[in-house]
């Protein structure tokens, strides 16, 4: 291993082996984005640890809900027929936090996030077909007391579809 590919494993006792704060367990959910399925005995000899060490770190993580191995789909590559993000302003006295719950239980929602801004809520809906995004909005969103204003924005082209984790070591 050469010294630039090199990461400081100090670990700090304070924070856990669970944190995201800690440099080694940074380094390992880069290599995980890139591949989840990568083999702990692989992310152990480029990191310069045992794999043991990496098993425990991944059960950690995955234990405190600070990492989650999840498969990306592209939407636009699936080819659903309606795939759309939607911008939610909430009625008062409802709070985003409420609407926010009461969307993530439709299978339809994959995404909920609470936003600054002009909207409250921004939610990505996906859906098999047309029809079945239409029955979503008049039943999820059209006529509800918790949403005042909503607004879809459909998808053009996909330029990227994936989350990292972008903080690097200080």
């Amino acid at each position: 291993m050469t010294t630039d590919n090199a990461v400081s494993i100090e670990h700090n006792r304070t924070r856990g082996i669970a944190s995201t704060e800690d440099d080694l367990n940074r380094a390992i959910i880069k290599m995980l984005q890139q591949d989840g399925r990568l083999p702990y005995k692989d992310i152990a000899r480029e990191l310069d640890v045992s794999e043991g060490t990496i098993r425990n770190r991944v059960q950690s993580m995955k234990q405190s809900g600070a990492l989650k191995i999840v498969a990306l789909a592209d939407p636009m590559a699936i080819r659903y027929k309606a795939d759309a993000m939607v911008g939610i302003k909430v009625a008062n006295p409802t709070t985003p936090r409420a609407v926010a719950h009461r969307l993530s239980e439709c299978s339809e929602v994959v995404y909920v996030l609470w936003v600054s801004g002009r909207y409250d809520l921004l939610i990505e809906v996906v859906c098999e077909t047309r029809s079945a995004f239409q029955s979503f909005l008049e039943q999820q969103c059209f006529g509800q007391d918790d949403i005042d204003q909503i607004e879809v924005m459909n998808g053009i082209e996909m330029f990227k579809n994936q989350f990292l984790l972008k903080r690097q070591a200080q």
